[in-house]
């Protein structure tokens, strides 16, 4: 039985806290020492150690780090996500973005491309997929790609899956559940899936943002970055929106999250348009930007 009064040493903790912050951006002050442990004991259980000082011991002196690196990023990181969370995000997309967007495009119909940046296990993408969809029944001249990134392997293969229990999509309006969420066969579980014709536009794909370069396109017409940029620090912060901006086509919108209001201000190249919502000059402004 894991014995619950183990803990990391001071070295160990320290040695994690630095490790996670100079590889993912993330600080884990001292604060948070109690949530990394607690995090860490599931993986310590599922490698049959014997508690956090042998965790930490094969991290550091048995050369485990390198085979382990990417399960540790996995417990420390932070994955809180909701559907149709900020929803007023939503209907700027739906009322405005899109509409304005279409406009912009030579093709007919216009193929959108759409990124979630912190993905999570991808209900912000889902989302998105729903409110693009709708708009292509009703009418709309519009394909549309998402693709979803996030640091964390273990939340994306959920992502992929796209199975969430019932009580997580409650704020999923219910004519919304009714044409893109299916109903488990099993009637013991109290499992939704998102439908093959949503999950075909959306693809998951791992990314650390602190990473110097992205290897996606640089015409993407959305990009999400909500409620990741507050686990760094301010220049981090400025780093990642630059690298982000600099893949949005001239038009095209970046969304930050409420509680990082002021993230985006003073980036080159970004006009605020709404709250937490920017978007990039054209040729000409974003030329006389720089």
């Amino acid at each position: 039985m894991q014995d619950v009064h183990d803990h990391l040493s001071d070295r160990h903790f320290g040695a994690i806290a630095s490790l996670i912050e100079s590889r993912v951006g993330i600080k884990l002050p001292g604060t948070k020492r109690t949530m990394v442990e607690g995090r860490l004991r599931k993986r310590v259980r599922a490698l049959g150690l014997k508690g956090l000082g042998a965790y930490g011991a094969l991290l550091f002196e048995k050369d485990g780090l390198a085979d382990e690196l990417v399960h540790l990023i996995d417990c420390v990181t932070t994955n809180k996500t909701d559907f149709f969370r900020e929803p007023s995000h939503f209907d700027y997309l739906r009322n405005v973005a899109v509409p304005h967007l279409l406009d912009r495009h030579a093709s007919r119909p216009a193929s959108l491309k759409i990124w979630s940046a912190a993905s999570s296990t991808g209900a912000e993408a889902y989302t998105t997929a729903m409110v693009l969809q709708d708009l292509a029944n009703a009418g709309a001249p519009l394909r549309y790609s998402i693709l979803g990134t996030d640091i964390s392997t273990e939340v994306l293969r959920e992502a992929r899956a796209a199975i969430y229990p019932r009580a997580f999509v409650a704020p999923v309006p219910a004519a919304m559940q009714q044409r893109y969420l299916m109903r488990s066969r099993d009637p013991r579980q109290d499992l939704v899936r998102v439908t093959p014709e949503l999950r075909r536009c959306v693809q998951f794909g791992r990314l650390n943002l602190t990473d110097e370069s992205y290897p996606f396109d640089r015409d993407v017409d959305v990009i999400l970055c909500r409620n990741v940029l507050i686990y760094f620090d301010k220049p981090t912060q400025q780093a990642v929106i630059s690298r982000l901006a600099s893949h949005l086509r001239p038009g095209g919108y970046l969304m930050l999250g409420h509680s990082e209001s002021m993230a985006g201000s003073g980036i080159a190249g970004l006009r605020s348009v709404a709250p937490t919502i920017y978007q990039a000059g054209h040729a000409g402004e974003r030329k006389s930007a720089a």
